[in-house]
């Protein structure tokens, strides 16, 4: 265990939240991230308010068997969210494509090593004993299957130029690879943020009006990269769809430096006049006048939330060494 893991990175002074990257031992460009993954799982799990530390425990030794063993395939990383529902764990599950998921299915059936995760006793005799079920409030296991926008996608229009430009338009063949989202951003490598090296994502959600199908997109797209733009270093938001959930429901991912980089977007959006126009410039002229891209969206969709990569000892849990 590292200093970063136990949340002090920074010299002793324990300022810096430690990204999720710290969480395996894989190398970084070993790694599957939001940045270059074809397909982001996000699960969600209640914990029992009794088993804190033990529930930890299990997510993280689960995420870092799946990053060992499938290695190019998958890489899981847990976060905790910031200030949201307390004990809520979240797994973002990195593949490559959806053909990879098949591959973390034959787990549950091939892997001993891996099934004998799920039956290992994990809970004290002094607490009833158990396994991971007992953690977790029924019902409460859930997903959420992210894939990266490119332009086109769900039968969206652009200008007629930008979706034939996209690799999933242009591959021959019956092979198909999404293009990673790290494609949307002009943003050098060495300043990308993404969901290893962040220090929080905020998960941000919201519904599309279906006559705003193609025009929400473009707003998503341009609020997002005005941000990348003048934020490089400190922010990158991501934008994905919801791939099996309610049909346009989209998803940005922005990857904030630290907590105190949310007040930089705060300003940004003050201060620069040309991010300030995106938000008040008059959009689909032809489908009525007077319109933002307010319109563009349900009423009431729009959702934040805010995770924290997690750490061993976050949130007063103990350390796996203190059983």
């Amino acid at each position: 265990m590292t200093a970063a893991e136990t949340g002090d990175s920074t010299g002793g002074t324990g300022a810096a939240v430690p990204p999720a990257g710290h969480q395996t031992v894989l190398a970084p460009e070993h790694i599957l991230h939001s940045g270059n993954s074809g397909m982001i799982v996000e699960r969600t799990a209640q914990v029992r308010g009794e088993f804190h530390s033990e529930s930890r425990e299990f997510a993280r030794e689960l995420a870092e068997y799946i990053n060992t063993r499938q290695q190019g395939v998958a890489s899981v990383f847990v976060y905790e969210e910031t200030f949201g529902t307390k004990d809520l764990v979240h797994w973002l599950i990195h593949l490559n494509s959806m053909d990879d998921y098949e591959t973390l299915v034959r787990m549950g059936s091939q892997d001993e090593g891996y099934r004998g995760l799920f039956g290992k006793a994990r809970i004290d005799e002094s607490k009833g004993g158990g396994g991971w079920a007992r953690m977790f409030v029924d019902g409460t296991l859930r997903e959420s299957v992210l894939l990266p926008q490119f332009w086109g996608m769900y039968g969206t229009a652009v200008d007629g130029t930008l979706e034939r430009q996209s690799t999933v338009f242009q591959e021959a063949g019956t092979t198909v690879a999404l293009p990673p989202a790290r494609h949307q951003t002009s943003q050098p490598d060495d300043l990308l943020l993404h969901s290893a090296n962040a220090g929080i994502v905020i998960h941000r959600t919201a519904q599309i009006m279906y006559d705003f199908r193609s025009e929400a997109r473009q707003f998503a797209r341009e609020a997002a990269e005005a941000i990348n733009d003048n934020l490089a270093g400190e922010a990158t938001v991501l934008l994905y769809e919801d791939a099996f959930g309610p049909m346009d429901r989209i998803h940005w991912l922005i990857h904030l430096r630290s907590l105190g980089t949310y007040q930089r977007l705060l300003q940004l959006h003050v201060q620069n006049e040309s991010v300030r126009d995106i938000f008040f410039r008059e959009r689909a002229p032809e489908k009525g006048a007077g319109g933002t891209w307010a319109r563009m969206f349900a009423q009431g969709s729009f959702e934040d939330v805010a995770l924290t990569p997690h750490h061993w000892g976050l949130y007063a849990t103990r350390l796996p060494s203190a059983r």
